[in-house]
């Protein structure tokens, strides 16, 4: 009975009915009895405080369901709580982060218009720099090239086949070599070249070797001068302004075409070296002298030749004119003796066309003499060496200047 009994309040329990279970029974399982009245009263009495236990538990249960479910509601509702809280607090951090973003991307959109701004000021100021240096280096180079233009004249170099006008003036072109001072292998070369040089450029135009001042030098050097001149197509003419002696008279009297300024002086002798110091024997001072005497031969030859005499009228002729055997003459006096072929009124540069003050102009005054005091304590200054035909004209009532 007890077993049954749990077992129809376990079924109520279950929500199963007595009958349901009996339905549900095995066939072969004995069956139970009929209960008897008071028997089913009792019956009914535990079955309905089971059913109040039942109930009492299951209100508890649902009790402990409903506080649970509370929980839970409360537990998602804290949940869902914090949820928003967070989504609030991120919403509001990522607010804030665009609202920082916004600011600097404004800032920065503000910072990239400055820079272009002052990139834009400074292109500007570049620009403006760079035209003002512009300008002011035209300004320079347009008054360094007017001050440069005014260091050169208008004129251009005069070329004529023929240069001695009929006024008696000589026009010389720049197609001019300077011969000055000793004459040396140097000069020839120097001399050579540039004769070579106007003939590739024009073998028509005459080219003009000027002489200043020269007292001659090497035989070989003179020779080499000479050969060149007659080597050459265009026509060499030489110029003699103050004086040629020697080697350089030579060279002006085998000129195919010679001129000189009237008191210009120009001076023959014989071939003559100088043997200080000199160890010879008396053979290799014979052959010496017969070695100057062929140079002498090859040079006098052809001067006398154009003299119209013989070279040993010429030497004559030299040691009547002066006991040092040193014939000098004046320009004028030197066409008759046919040493130059004209003596010209004047002579025109026309290749001169720089200013000569423009660069590298030595003044006179590089060249005064230095001033010193003698024992007496009176200052004087020494005066230069003067070629072997010049004088000294000035006026020296105290002796400040002085001859050494």
């Amino acid at each position: 009975m007890k077993s049954f009994t749990r077992a129809v309040v376990v079924g109520f329990a279950l929500g199963a009915s007595p009958w349901a279970m009996a339905e549900n029974a095995t066939p072969d399982a004995p069956q139970p009895a009929a209960p008897l009245p008071n028997e089913q009263e009792r019956l009914a009495a535990e079955n309905k405080l089971a059913s109040e236990k039942l109930i009492h538990e299951t209100n508890a249960l649902r009790a402990e369901v409903a506080r649970m479910k509370l929980e839970r509601e409360a537990i998602t509702e804290r949940l869902a709580l914090e949820s928003v809280k967070r989504d609030a607090s991120i919403q509001e951090a990522v607010t804030k982060m665009e609202t920082e973003r916004d600011q600097l991307l404004r800032e920065g959109e503000v910072a990239k218009a400055k820079a272009e701004k002052l990139a834009n000021e400074l292109k500007t100021l570049q620009t403006q720099a760079a035209l003002d240096i512009t300008r002011l280096q035209n300004d320079i180079t347009r008054i360094e090239t007017s001050e440069k233009r005014a260091k050169y004249s208008d004129s251009t170099p005069v070329y004529l086949e023929k240069p001695l006008r009929d006024d008696g003036v000589l026009v010389i072109s720049d197609r001019r070599i300077p011969l000055n001072g000793m004459i040396t292998s140097e000069t020839a070369d120097f001399i050579s070249d540039r004769i070579s040089y106007w003939n590739n450029k024009d073998a028509k135009l005459p080219i003009f070797i000027v002489i200043d001042d020269s007292p001659g030098g090497s035989v070989m050097a003179g020779y080499r001068i000479l050969k060149a001149m007659e080597s050459s197509a265009a026509p060499v003419h030489v110029v003699v302004k103050s004086f040629a002696a020697s080697m350089a008279a030579c060279i002006t009297t085998l000129a195919e075409e010679s001129y000189a300024y009237p008191n210009a002086v120009i001076l023959h002798h014989q071939i003559s070296t100088q043997l200080a110091f000199a160890r010879l024997n008396l053979t290799q001072q014979k052959e010496f002298y017969q070695e100057s005497e062929r140079w002498w031969d090859r040079f006098a030859t052809p001067i006398a030749k154009k003299m119209g005499i013989a070279p040993d009228e010429l030497i004559k002729k030299m040691y009547a004119s002066s006991t040092s055997g040193d014939w000098s003459e004046f320009a004028d006096e030197a066409n008759k003796l046919k040493w130059v072929n004209h003596v010209v009124t004047g002579i025109d540069e026309t290749s001169l066309i720089k200013d000569p003050d423009a660069e590298g102009a030595i003044s006179p005054k590089a060249h005064a003499p230095v001033e010193n005091v003698d024992a007496d304590g009176k200052p004087y200054v020494w005066l230069p060496r003067l070629n072997p035909k010049d004088v000294y004209f000035l006026y020296n009532p105290d002796g400040y200047y002085r001859m050494r």
